[in-house]
């Protein structure tokens, strides 16, 4: 070959070689960290990222379960109060029927109350009028206040009737009616003291059975059932056959039989 064109040759392959290293360069080594950083900083990110969703998910289920219990709560309430309104109805019913019941007594129409057979004729007072008028009209007062659905006046005049007239032949219908008057205000053991008073003082009265009967009724409703077994067991056997007997044994079928 002619010596001119092995040099053209060689020179030829030489700028080939030349310009092959001048299109792959050889990489920049800080840029090979900097790309390293940021792969590692992009991973770190996702890995935080789902943690933070992991939390706020976790915090999610702890708000919704949370909710779930405020609204069994809510509805606990909700059914404490509807039964509270009914026993509330149910107290004043009770109360309605038994007034009902009496008819035309004492303060209906201006009816008067009149001692039982047998009693011994009224001493007149300073002013002409009898001891029985006087306490006829402070019972009829007593009595119109309770049908009034004043209770509270009912059992401040209640309590006075029986301060004033302790022997009178209305006395036990006078501590009947106030134990119903605190009865129908909740005021349970201001009841239940009123009704066993009837039962203690007055043995013989047509009230026993009712008075019985409804400190039954004042126990089981402060829960103290084994209480208001007892009270309503005495009056089924005390009083078979009669109206509070029939209500007693009804009410004793709503006491568990391992309540203590």
């Amino acid at each position: 070959m002619n010596p001119r064109l092995r040099l053209g040759l060689a020179l030829l392959w030489s700028a080939v070689a030349l310009a092959g290293c001048e299109t792959t360069p050889e990489p920049d080594p800080t840029q090979v960290k900097l790309t390293d950083v940021d792969e590692r900083l992009g991973r770190v990110e996702r890995v935080v990222s789902n943690q933070s969703l992991l939390t706020l998910s976790q915090r999610i289920d702890v708000l919704e379960a949370q909710m779930r219990e405020m609204r069994g709560t809510i509805d606990e309430l909700q059914n404490s109060n509807d039964t509270l309104r009914k026993q509330q109805r149910d107290l004043y019913a009770d109360l309605d029927r038994r007034l009902k019941a009496l008819g035309p007594g004492p303060g209906a129409g201006g009816g008067v109350l009149l001692p039982p057979a047998g009693s011994a004729p009224a001493a007149a007072g300073p002013a002409g009028q009898s001891a029985v008028a006087d306490d006829q009209t402070a019972y009829n007062r007593a009595f119109d206040a309770l049908k009034a659905s004043d209770y509270n006046g009912a059992i401040a005049q209640f309590r006075e009737f029986l301060r004033q007239y302790p022997k009178s032949a209305l006395a036990d219908n006078a501590q009947y009616w106030l134990g119903e008057g605190y009865y129908v205000t909740r005021d349970y053991d201001n009841a239940i003291a009123a009704f066993r008073a009837v039962g203690e003082q007055y043995p013989q009265s047509r009230k026993a059975p009712d008075a019985l009967l409804k400190t039954g009724y004042a126990q089981f409703e402060l829960r103290h059932m084994a209480d208001a077994r007892a009270s309503l067991s005495q009056v089924v056997q005390r009083y078979p056959g009669t109206d509070a007997a029939k209500l007693a044994a009804e009410r004793l079928t709503k006491i568990p039989p391992d309540a203590p």
